[in-house]
């Protein structure tokens, strides 16, 4: 899979309303066959850092979402509502799902 974690630094007047600014482009992209996740998690210690973390089943789904119409609207409308350029770490991983942290196991029995 394509695995991507990205920090979105936003706007200060803009950061309590961000789940808002990105609900379309969020629903639209769960949608696609090919993504696995894309969840966005919000910085306890900087009230205007979204974190997303997202995954796609191969590249041809990774092609397929950067190609999207969603995609190329989120390309224009997002940016203005930033006050940065997102960071990225982008990786192929071995597997199709989140593995359990062993180290921190819960007996669930």
């Amino acid at each position: 899979m394509i695995f991507i974690t990205a920090k979105f630094r936003v706007l200060p007047e803009y950061a309590d309303r961000w789940p808002e600014v990105v609900e379309e482009f969020t629903r639209a992209t769960r949608a696609e066959p090919g993504c696995l996740w894309f969840d966005w998690s919000r910085s306890l210690e900087d009230p205007t850092e979204y974190v997303l973390v997202e995954a796609f089943r191969d590249d041809e789904a990774g092609a397929a979402h950067v190609g999207s119409a969603h995609f190329q609207a989120a390309r224009r409308t997002l940016p203005p509502h930033l006050a940065a350029t997102p960071k990225i770490v982008n990786a192929k991983v071995s597997q199709e799902d989140w593995s359990l942290l062993g180290e921190m196991a819960v007996d669930e029995g």
